[in-house]
């Protein structure tokens, strides 16, 4: 029982450091004790011990932990992928052979597929081009999205790739590349997640949500076959009939006559909630039709109107463009028709400023008064993922004039 309580404990802690880890810096955590973890483990006691490590080598320690932890944190390189992967295989090697007699035909072909499925969208996340950006696509990806003159602005250059910044576009310090729509750069593939590989990534979600959930259910349901041949009255919907405790005592027997059956089952089922949530909130961000690094973006806005530092005005119906640093973009439906700006001091942008737009600057204290250019609707959103050069009903080959553009509002981030 002692190890089945170690192997408790230790699944638990890493579920939840694994959730504050992904979830902390969100800022809808960010004022929780969720967002104070997250500080105190990411910043508060790095400082600390960077403190003591100066009054007692002069932080020789610390440059030696920081070239490390800069490798680990700012290289690409495939030690999480292969940890992951030892993960899936290990607990499924663990899992499967010893049940694998017990089971139907039917659950072996569900469980055979299940259990394909994440590797096949693991290696094309990782396999597919996330929307690498290089002078001979430039022009292609620049005619993907409209500037929305809100987070993205026409005529921006990245300073390390050398060519004007396309819209939604983002360099990935770690891919030393700039990407097409990004979204964040993700460790378990060792690559961005963006225009190429976004579809792949939902799908990796879904399915190895799926995969835990499968498991932790199959799993729980044979441990609890077992433990009901020795104790015919128990029942695993009726926790009160036995009472918690002999209830816990029960389920922890179960486990122990099968350890690698019940340790899997057990780590499945913890890791079940937080794959789902994961998948939830990336969806959720679909929903909204922005991304991750867009809801960052419009996470600093917020802050600003809050402050009264965020400012709008209407952009002229006829206005010119230039055509090489903004080109008409012919399949996206939807047209800038404001633009948003913020200053430091809470007074409107000066005259002077080089912003697109005409009339005067309008303060904005909520995110429900501005639009967002990319939200299109919740399967016009999921078309613009899955299926490539979607045009959303618009002829490309028509001018922007005859397609009837049309405006979305941003549903609440």
């Amino acid at each position: 029982m002692v190890s089945l309580k170690w192997a408790v404990t230790f699944i638990l802690a890493v579920s939840f450091a694994v959730f504050v880890t992904f979830f902390g810096r969100l800022p809808v955590f960010r004022r929780t004790p969720i967002g104070f973890l997250h500080r105190l483990i990411w910043i508060h006691v790095p400082n600390m011990l960077l403190s003591i490590d100066n009054r007692l080598t002069s932080g020789r320690i610390t440059r030696s932990l920081s070239r490390f932890g800069h490798f680990i944190m700012h290289e690409r390189h495939p030690a999480v992928v292969i940890f992951f992967l030892i993960l899936m295989v290990g607990g499924e090697y663990l899992y499967l052979p010893p049940i694998w007699h017990r089971l139907a035909p039917f659950t072996k072909l569900t469980v055979t597929v299940t259990v394909f499925l994440p590797y096949l969208f693991l290696y094309l996340s990782c396999a597919a081009d996330p929307g690498y950006i290089t002078k001979e696509n430039h022009a292609y990806h620049m005619s993907l999205y409209p500037y929305d003159h809100a987070l993205f602005h026409p005529g921006v250059e990245c300073k390390t790739c050398g060519f004007v910044k396309p819209p939604r576009s983002k360099h990935c310090s770690l891919c030393k590349r700039c990407i097409a729509k990004a979204d964040h750069h993700c460790i378990f593939i060792n690559s961005c997640v963006g225009y190429g590989n976004h579809q792949w990534f939902i799908l990796l979600l879904l399915s190895t949500a799926i995969l835990c959930t499968y498991g932790g259910l199959l799993g729980g349901s044979l441990l609890s076959s077992s433990i009901k041949q020795h104790f015919v009255d128990w029942s695993p919907w009726s926790p009160l009939k036995q009472g918690w405790g002999m209830y816990v005592v029960i389920w922890g027997w179960g486990i122990q006559t099968n350890i690698g059956l019940g340790v899997i089952t057990l780590l499945s089922g913890l890791t079940a909630p937080l794959v789902w949530g994961l998948l939830l909130y990336t969806m959720y961000l679909v929903y909204c039709g922005t991304t991750t690094n867009e809801s960052f973006k419009w996470s600093v806005y917020k802050d600003d109107m809050e402050d009264g530092y965020a400012f709008r005005r209407p952009m002229p119906s006829n206005r010119e463009r230039d055509l090489v640093k903004e080109p008409i973009c012919r399949r996206w439906p939807v047209e800038p028709e404001m633009v948003l700006a913020a200053t430091d001091d809470g007074k409107p942008p000066p005259a002077q400023m080089a912003l697109a737009g005409e009339g005067e600057w309008e303060r904005v204290w909520n995110l429900k008064d501005v639009e967002n250019l990319y939200d299109l609707g919740l399967w016009d959103n999921l078309g613009d993922i899955f299926v490539a050069d979607c045009a959303f009903g618009a002829r490309v080959e028509d001018p922007p004039a005859e397609r009837g553009l049309r405006t979305k509002r941003t549903k609440s981030k």
